[in-house]
Parts: structure tokens; sequence; C-alpha cells
């Protein structure tokens, strides 16, 4: 409930922020008022495996957002993926050999969706900042594809990243970037699954990505 309380209280902070900090006038008049992006690793992850594969991770995320002006821009975020091994593996725990080696891969799979809130705040020229709010409803299946369990978890992450838009327009546009993550509330496992999650944290540091949009 602290953590609840916290992000929540973040988000009225940024809200403040933005509604104190966009002056009046023509420096608030946006060319494009909407924008669709995606992460690029989902366009190009089929070239990697099939879908089915073991490690394959069925990831679909969408993101729809309102230019509210030239700095401040809200939006929704549309979500769901299948999870092989714990999330809270760090680059420094090994996570590429324990890809190899398997040691960690749960005794099936986790899927999650949900739609959650996103803010997004115009720093300096194209640098950003975002944050991100996803509750997420899980379903645990066994190797067989068969239901064995479901869970709901609140899924943050907080980004930093550089816009660049380019073509006619300006229309199109691509944001690297690398954000941390944390979660809370997934206190529902089920044996195997749970022994796992105990074992490493709940967040990750320091994720690289890029994603690509249209502005209309």
């Amino acid at each position: 409930m602290k953590n609840l309380s916290i992000i929540l209280f973040l988000f009225c902070a940024l809200n403040a922020f933005a509604q104190t900090n966009s002056p009046l006038g023509k420096e608030n008049e946006v060319t494009h008022k909407w924008r669709v992006s995606m992460p690029y690793f989902i366009i190009t992850d089929p070239l990697g495996g099939g879908w089915n594969d073991r490690t394959s991770t069925q990831m679909v995320e969408l993101h729809i957002k309102r230019n509210l002006d030239n700095k401040n821009i809200i939006g929704l975020k549309l979500a769901t993926w299948r999870l092989f091994q714990p999330m809270g593996i760090q680059w420094g725990d090994g996570l590429l050999d324990k890809l190899e080696t398997e040691s960690e891969f749960y005794p099936g799979h986790v899927r999650e969706r949900g739609i959650g809130i996103t803010y997004q705040r115009m720093l300096w020229k194209g640098l950003f900042a975002t944050v991100e709010v996803l509750p997420q409803f899980q379903t645990y299946m066994d190797l067989d594809g068969n239901h064995i369990g479901n869970d709901f978890k609140i899924y943050n992450s907080y980004h930093l990243g550089y816009h660049i838009a380019f073509g006619k327009k300006k229309r199109f546009f691509i944001e690297p970037q690398v954000h941390c993550q944390h979660w809370m509330f997934d206190n529902n496992a089920p044996d195997g699954f749970e022994a796992l999650d105990d074992k490493w944290a709940n967040y990750f540091l320091f994720e690289p990505n890029i994603y690509v949009g249209v502005k209309f």
C-alpha cells in the first residue's frame, strides 16, 4: 500500500508540475496532437525465432499518446507478454549466461496483460523522461499450456530517452531510451514459479530499447 501511495503522489506531482510549467500562448501549440508508438524489438522479434519458442516473450505493446502542449504528453499503454524466467535477474547476475544454461527457467510460462497510463515530459530539445504505471493480470501455465493459476501485479517503469522526428512534417519518429522498472503485489504464484521469483529482485535496471511511431 505504501508503494501504491508513492506512485499516486508522484503522478499528482507530475500533473501539477505540468500545469504550472505550461505557459499559455503560441509555444503551447502543437503541430500533431496524437501519436502512436511501439517498441522496435516487437517488429524484429519474429525474425529471431518462432512465436512459440520456449524463450519467446510473445510481446505486443502499443502506446497511444496525447500532446497536451510541447512539453507534456499523457497516454495509454496496452501491453501483453509472456515470461519464461524471473524478470529480476540483473545484467550483473549473469542474465545472458542463464539464458544459455536455462538454469532459471520457470516450469512453464506467465502471461501478463494490462492497460496502464503514461506521462512523458520533454526536458530539453529531444531529451525526455517518462513514467509508466501498468496494472497487470497474470495467468500461469505449465509446459503443456495448461492453466494452473492467476495473480495480479503493478508494473512500473521509468524512462530516459531522446525523441528524433523525421520525414514530411516530422510525422515519424524514433525514441532510443533506457529504462528501469519495478513491480509489486505479485504474491500468489504457484509453487515452482514462486521459488524462482523469491531468489531475485522485484526490479530490473538499465534496459535499452528503441520505440518507433507516427504522429497525426
